[in-house]
C-alpha cells in the first residue's frame, strides 16, 4: 500500500522535500503553490488519494474528502504560501513516519506530546506567535478612525483633503467583524469582550458568564496562555481597571456591575501587569480590605505614582499601575486633556513590553477606553484624539515587532462601535471643515470640571460663558467683537439660540444627570450636561460630523493584523472567531 501522500514513499520523500526547502526562501507566485498543491494532493500518475484519516491538518479543518474538492477549497481560499509549505511539510512528515520502522515497544504519545510535535513540524515553516499585542478601541468603528485619519491629514496639510495613515491601518492584513450578542445587535462592552475574550457569546452586562442562567463560567484566552504555555499576561484600560473590556480577560461576573469582586479576581489572576484608572469601587462596601490592599496580600506591586511606574524596571514582579492623574469617573485623561509629561496609553504599553518580555513569550490587551466614553457624549474632538493615541500605542508594539518579526503577533480591533458616528452633516452639504476641530482644546468632560460647576453655582451669565466657550472651542457669536475674523466658527442665530436653551436649561437642571427628562431632552443632550452637549454639537455639525445616538450600533468593526498568523484574520467574521483564531495560533485548549 502506498505511504500516505499517495506516491510520497521513500521516493517521493526524497524527490520532493529537497525541492520545498529549495523554494523556502523565494517568494514565488501563488499559482506556483496552487499547481503544486494540485500534484500534491491528487497523487500525480498512480491516481491515488490520501485518506481523510491521514490528511493534513490543513484538510482536515478544511472539511474535505476527495483531492479534487481539496483543490477547489486551496483555491478558493487562495492558498498563501505559508499555508502552502504548511500543509506540504506535515504531508512529507506523515509519509516519513510512515514509511519508517516504528519500535513495537515505544510508548504511546500522550495528546500534548503529539500536539507538541505537531508544532515543532510546523515551526519549520510558520512558528506561533510567541508575543501577542491585543488592541481593542472600545467604541472604535469605521467612522471613529476615519475621522482620525481625515483630521490628521488635513489639520497638517492647510485643510487640503488628505487622508493620513494611522500606525495600524498599514497592516498588512483587514477584516471586517459582526459584534451582536445574545441579546441585542446593540451590544454591550461586557458581552462584547467576552466574544473576543473566550469565544462565547453571552447577555449585555455579563462577563465571562453563560447567557440566561449565567452559572457557566468561560475560561479567556489570556488564562489560557497564562496556564497552558507559561505566557507572561499583561492588561492595560486608560478607563477603569474593572471596567467591562479589560474584566472579561480575568474575570468572571454575572454582572459587570461587580466592581469590587472584579477587583478581587484581578488580584487572583496571577497575571503580571495591570495599568490603567482607579478602581470603581475600591473600598467595597467599607467593611472588607479596598482592592489595592487585596492585590498587595496577593503579591503585587502597587504602584500609584507616575515616577514609581517609571522607575518599575524587567524582573520587578506582579504590578498593578493604578494612573496617578485621574479624571471623570476616575479613568485617565483623554489624550486632548493631557498635561505635557503626563503618561498615556503609549506610557503604559511600553512599560508593559519592559515588565512582560521573557523568553516563554506573552499576552498583552490594551484597551483604548475613552474612545467609546467621547463617543458616548459625541464629543467627535475628543474621539478622534484618543483614536491618535491609541495609534501611537500601537506603534509601539510595532516597534517592538520589527526587533521580533517572526515571534510577533499585533491585532488592532473594537468590541462595537458607539455613537454612530457619521462623516458629513446636513448643513455642510458635500462639504467638510474638520480644521475647526483644531480650535477645541479640551474634552466636554475637561469643559465639565473646569466651568460647569461655577456657573451653575454663580448663575453665570450666558454672553460670560459664552466667552469661555470661544477661547476653548472657537465658536463665536455674532456680537463678538472678534466676529468678522471667526470665519466658519461664526454661529447663526439659530445656533446661538440653541445653545441658550441648553445654557438656561443647564442652570436650572444644575450639573448632575438630567431630571424630569421629556423625550426632546433626550434627543438634544442625552443623559449629560445640556450646555456641554450643545457646544459639542455645535462644533460638530459646523465640522461636518454628527451622531445618531447616544448609545453602541450594530455596524461592524475593522480588524487589523500584523505578523505571525496575521492572514487568519483577513475577511468577514464574528467577533467570536478572534479567541479561535487566536487558540489556533497559539495552540491553546
Amino acid at each position: 500500500m502506498t505511504a500516505p501522500g499517495n506516491q510520497f514513499g521513500f521516493r517521493g520523500l526524497f524527490f520532493y522535500t529537497p525541492f520545498l526547502f529549495f523554494t523556502l526562501g523565494r517568494k514565488m507566485p501563488r499559482q506556483f503553490y496552487q499547481s503544486f498543491a494540485r500534484a500534491w494532493f491528487r497523487g500525480g500518475g498512480r491516481g491515488d488519494r490520501i485518506k481523510a484519516s491521514q490528511a493534513s491538518e490543513f484538510e482536515q479543518r478544511a472539511g474535505v474528502g476527495s483531492g479534487k474538492e481539496r483543490f477547489r477549497v486551496m483555491k478558493e481560499s487562495k492558498m498563501s504560501r505559508r499555508n502552502f509549505l504548511k500543509a506540504g511539510a506535515l504531508a512529507s512528515a506523515v509519509g516519513m513516519m510512515a514509511a519508517a520502522p516504528v519500535a513495537a515497544n515505544a510508548a504511546a504519545p500522550t495528546a500534548v506530546q503529539a500536539e507538541d510535535e505537531e508544532n515543532g513540524m510546523l515551526d519549520v515553516f510558520g512558528k506561533k506567535p510567541k508575543y501577542v499585542f491585543l488592541f481593542i478601541g472600545d467604541g472604535m468603528g469605521t467612522a471613529q478612525i476615519q475621522s482620525a485619519r481625515f483630521y490628521q491629514g488635513t489639520a497638517t496639510n492647510n485643510g487640503a483633503v488628505t487622508e493620513a495613515e494611522l500606525s495600524f491601518t498599514q497592516f498588512p492584513e483587514v477584516g471586517s467583524v459582526t459584534t451582536y450578542d445574545s441579546t441585542s445587535f446593540c451590544p454591550d462592552s461586557a458581552s462584547t469582550a467576552t466574544s473576543i475574550a473566550t469565544g462565547h457569546k453571552t447577555e449585555s452586562g455579563v462577563i465571562n458568564m453563560c447567557p440566561w442562567t449565567r452559572d457557566v463560567p468561560y475560561e479567556t484566552i489570556a488564562e489560557k496562555l497564562h496556564k497552558q504555555r507559561g505566557y507572561k499576561v499583561g492588561v492595560i484600560s486608560s478607563v477603569n481597571i474593572d471596567h467591562a473590556t479589560p474584566a472579561a480577560f480575568y474575570a468572571h461576573q454575572k454582572s459587570r456591575k461587580n466592581y469590587y469582586d472584579i477587583g478581587v479576581e484581578l488580584a487572583n489572576s496571577g497575571f503580571e501587569y495591570f495599568a490603567g484608572g482607579e478602581f470603581q469601587k475600591v473600598n467595597g462596601d467599607g467593611t472588607v480590605p479596598n482592592n489595592h490592599e487585596v492585590a498587595a496580600q496577593a503579591g503585587y506591586n502597587v504602584v500609584t505614582t507616575q515616577a514609581g511606574a517609571a522607575a518599575l524596571t524587567a524582573g520587578a514582579g506582579k504590578t498593578l499601575i493604578i494612573a496617578e492623574n485621574l479624571a471623570d469617573g476616575k479613568a485617565m485623561n483623554y489624550a486632548m486633556d493631557a498635561a505635557p509629561g503626563e503618561w498615556q496609553l503609549t506610557d503604559y504599553v511600553r512599560k508593559g513590553i519592559e515588565l512582560l518580555d521573557n523568553k516563554k513569550g506573552f499576552f498583552l490587551m490594551t484597551e483604548s477606553g475613552k474612545i467609546d466614553w467621547a463617543c458616548h457624549a459625541n464629543d467627535a474632538a475628543a474621539s478622534i484624539h484618543d483614536v491618535l493615541e491609541m495609534s501611537n500605542a500601537v506603534q509601539a508594539a510595532v516597534e517592538f515587532y520589527n526587533m521580533h518579526p517572526n515571534e510577533t503577533l499585533i491585532l488592532v480591533t473594537a468590541d462595537h462601535e458607539t455613537g454612530g458616528m457619521g462623516i458629513g452633516y446636513k448643513t455642510t452639504n458635500y462639504d467638510t471643515f474638520l480644521t475647526n476641530l483644531t480650535h477645541q482644546k479640551m474634552s466636554y468632560a475637561k469643559f465639565d470640571s473646569t466651568y460647569m460647576e461655577s456657573y451653575i453655582a454663580n448663575k453665570t451669565p450666558f454672553e460670560a460663558a459664552m466667552a469661555d466657550v470661544k477661547a476653548n472651542f472657537g465658536l463665536t457669536l455674532p456680537t463678538d467683537p472678534d466676529a468678522a475674523s471667526a470665519g466658519k466658527l461664526l454661529l447663526t442665530d439659530y445656533e446661538v439660540e440653541n445653545l441658550r436653551k441648553a445654557y438656561e436649561r443647564t442652570l436650572n437642571v444644575g450639573a448632575d444627570a438630567q431630571k424630569n427628562m421629556s423625550q426632546e431632552d433626550y434627543e438634544l443632550y442625552g443623559t449629560y450636561i445640556p450646555f456641554s452637549m450643545a457646544v459639542c454639537h455645535t462644533i460638530n455639525h459646523k465640522s461636518g460630523m454628527d451622531h445618531t445616538t447616544y448609545a453602541h450600533t450594530g455596524a461592524p468593526v475593522n480588524i487589523y493584523a500584523k505578523g505571525v498568523g496575521a492572514e487568519k484574520f483577513r475577511g468577514v467574521f464574528d467577533n467570536t472567531e478572534i479567541y479561535y483564531k487566536l487558540a489556533e495560533l497559539t495552540k491553546v485548549q
